[in-house]
């Protein structure tokens, strides 16, 4: 017998059935609740409310558990590369030799942009953050591939519109840094790998010399990986939902940009240097600050320690905590802030109060220090994240489009005022 959950509404009963996902998720179906009983559910912040169906990421924070399309994220960050993980998720299994090769080299010969787009980079006031740039940027693709704009052409089309996004948000990206610096653009070297290119256009000048640094590369390629999709975030909902009114891929990436952007969510590993400066300025005393995080009556947190989702640990920040070491290791930096930052990992490590509250140091705090380890500058880190996820809101984006999603129409409880009287403004 399938199950079901019955709700009694004045004196009749209702049949709600339950729907159970391929991991034993199960979740109450309310579709025709509504129409059924005319009552809606409410649920600030769709903290309970499963908006779709999906299969590209399974996540469970009580267990620790993130995969794609059926992979553990441990074995793609450790046996894989960006590409290739962009590939998975996006047209949903590991390619072939020949596949991947075919869509590394059509992604080489899409990352130049329109000359026209220095043009508009140049309009920005230098003071910009990136990710106001990097949002406006990838929105005005739109205007040079204008075929795009309709999401109903042939599966030959969208494909090529998703192999310029991942070719050109690179490109877009070092810009926008390079237009916060006033240094000249640098052109891709499509000689190079996915991250060895952005991070030469990113570093270089135009005129100077520049070679990657291999352990860095290979840090940032994990790190890429580590936050390529985590099934319906802030940013990843923003584009569904974007793109359910057949808005265009580059436009619905362009409102996941903007999502992301807020502290609130792609701003973490932000939050975590500025805290760390904050500690050093204040004299680096940790300990001061390990007692202000116990007090529950002080208002200071640590930033970069446990999640929202995940429970008992974040599995990405045991992967990216190894790459960290390597890099702080291999560039042999002497930075204070980090200094701190690796007592800090130690005291929450080894504390009982820490470890019982499951208060361990999460991607964002690996991520923070191997972006200020590498001379990404803080406003930047955001636009690290926003490369890393594009993969995720693509195949988001298009597994909306390919099971015909309908347009996304939340409802509401009012609360206002009743019918009121109009009064002429001479009368009132």
């Amino acid at each position: 017998m399938a199950e079901k959950v019955i709700i009694n509404y004045k004196g009749k009963e209702y049949d709600l059935p339950i729907i159970t996902g391929s991991e034993d998720e199960k979740a109450i179906d309310i579709s025709s609740l509504r129409k059924d009983t005319g009552l809606v559910t409410l649920d600030r912040g769709f903290k309970n409310t499963g908006s779709v169906t999906s299969n590209i990421t399974f996540l469970n924070g009580e267990e620790g558990i993130l995969r794609y399309r059926g992979y553990p994220i441990e074995d793609l960050a450790e046996k894989s590369t960006f590409l290739e993980v962009s590939y998975l998720l996006i047209y949903g299994n590991l390619p072939n030799e020949i596949e991947l090769s075919k869509f590394t080299n059509d992604i080489s010969s899409h990352t130049l942009v329109h000359e026209d787009v220095k043009s508009i980079l140049d309009g920005f006031p230098s003071k910009s953050h990136p990710m106001g740039v990097l949002s406006s940027l990838v929105s005005s693709l739109t205007a040079f591939y204008p075929k795009s704009l309709d999401p109903n052409r042939s599966k030959e089309e969208i494909n090529g519109t998703i192999i310029r996004a991942l070719a050109k948000l690179p490109t877009l990206a070092a810009w926008s840094y390079k237009n916060r610096m006033r240094q000249p653009v640098v052109y891709p070297d499509n000689s190079l790998n996915y991250c060895e290119n952005f991070i030469r256009m990113m570093f270089s000048l135009p005129t100077v010399g520049y070679e990657v640094n291999p352990v860095v590369a290979k840090a940032l390629d994990k790190l890429l990986i580590l936050h390529a999709d985590h099934e319906q975030n802030c940013s990843t909902s923003t584009v569904r939902m974007v793109g359910s009114s057949h808005a265009s891929l580059y436009t619905s990436v362009s409102s996941g940009i903007a999502a992301l952007w807020g502290p609130l969510h792609g701003g973490a590993n932000q939050a975590v240097i500025e805290m760390l400066e904050n500690i050093r300025e204040s004299g680096g005393d940790i300990g001061i600050f390990i007692d202000k995080a116990k007090d529950k009556n002080d208002p200071f947190r640590l930033m970069g320690f446990g999640h929202r989702v995940y429970k008992s640990f974040d599995p990405r920040a045991t992967i990216i905590k190894k790459a960290a070491d390597d890099v702080l290791s291999q560039l042999g930096i002497n930075d204070p802030v980090l200094e701190i930052a690796m007592k800090l990992e130690k005291v929450a490590l080894n504390d009982d109060y820490f470890i019982s509250r499951g208060l361990y140091p999460n991607v964002d705090f690996y991520s923070g220090i191997i972006y200020r380890a590498i001379g990404v500058p803080k406003d930047m880190f955001t636009v690290m994240f926003a490369l890393g996820r594009l993969p995720g809101w693509i195949s988001q984006w298009k597994e909306m489009r390919e099971n015909h999603d309908p347009i996304g129409r939340p409802r509401q409880i009012y609360t206002g005022p009743t019918l009121r009287t109009y009064t002429d403004i001479n009368n009132r």
